[in-house]
């Protein structure tokens, strides 16, 4: 309900039959994610799995007496499944906060026991809808993910998004966006230092009469690199990613199921594969 409705006065009646409860639902992401020896990419938003792989990079880095400098750690392969509880307050703005687990393989073969990887608090709202308008609608979305257990190698992550997205038609079934994310890491430890991270991409949607949507977003990722004990452990890079979606909504515009994507170079090529199933708890 807007500002004006409120100050010219509508009646109880009104504002009871226009009252629509939010939507409550567990948004849940499964994620396996492959990331070359020795090496992070933060990507596309998904700092839970950065977590997982941050601490892998830190802990080989940190015993390097016990593999030698000319062999090369190998490939880590991941699997996360983040838990959020999201609520959408209405058409503008969520809130969500949750936990994550995971395993991930070892250097010796196998892989570890499933165990929660981390928590994180977020939310996204609309500053601006475009509504049929020239201009786009401008979304933000922040998220503050801390990894778990607590200790030298934890990370705190803090993972800003903006975008501008330009829809073509009134019902916003097709149009192009942009945008920026930015992500800061703290580690625990005053001997290691992650370097920011920044993606500048563009993109855009297509979402058929049956409610399949299609979307891809092409950019670029600046990441400074990961220092550990005066030395650089992981080295900066500026590389390309590439991330595609396609989602079943439903007559509400409603996410039913998606599968995601995303190619990073870091600068070999990391690969993640994504399955949204949203858990609605009530909707609308």
């Amino acid at each position: 309900m807007g500002a004006t409705d409120v100050a010219f006065g509508k009646d109880d009646n009104d504002q009871a039959a226009q009252f629509t409860a939010p939507n409550v639902y567990l948004d849940l992401r499964t994620t396996y994610a492959t990331a070359p020896g020795g090496a992070i990419g933060i990507g596309f938003g998904n700092t839970s799995l950065f977590s997982v792989l941050g601490a892998i990079a830190l802990a080989a880095g940190h015993t390097p007496s016990t593999v030698p400098t000319h062999i090369k750690l190998p490939t880590v392969h991941a699997v996360t499944v983040d838990i959020p509880l999201t609520v959408d307050l209405n058409d503008r703005v969520s809130v969500y906060g949750g936990v994550s687990v995971n395993a991930n393989t070892v250097p010796l073969g196998g892989w570890t026991d499933i165990d929660i990887a981390s928590w994180n608090v977020g939310f996204q709202a609309d500053l601006y809808k475009q509504n049929g308008g020239a201009l786009p609608t401008v979304t933000v979305q922040s998220t503050i993910t801390q990894s778990l257990p607590i200790g030298p190698f934890a990370t705190t992550n803090f993972n800003n998004v903006i975008e501008f997205d330009y829809a073509l038609d009134e019902d916003q079934t097709k149009g192009f966006f942009f945008g920026l994310q930015d992500t800061r890491v703290v580690v625990q430890s005053a001997s290691a230092e992650v370097h920011p991270s920044m993606i500048g991409y563009a993109g855009g949607y297509y979402q058929w009469p049956n409610n399949w949507k299609a979307s891809a977003r092409v950019g670029v990722q600046s990441f400074g690199g990961v220092d550990l004990l005066n030395r650089t452990l992981i080295q900066p890079f500026t590389q390309p990613i590439i991330r595609l979606d396609l989602d079943r909504m439903d007559d509400n515009d409603n996410r039913v199921f998606g599968v995601m994507v995303q190619i990073q170079w870091i600068p070999q090529p990391s690969y993640q594969l994504t399955f949204r199933t949203p858990l609605y708890l009530t909707g609308n």
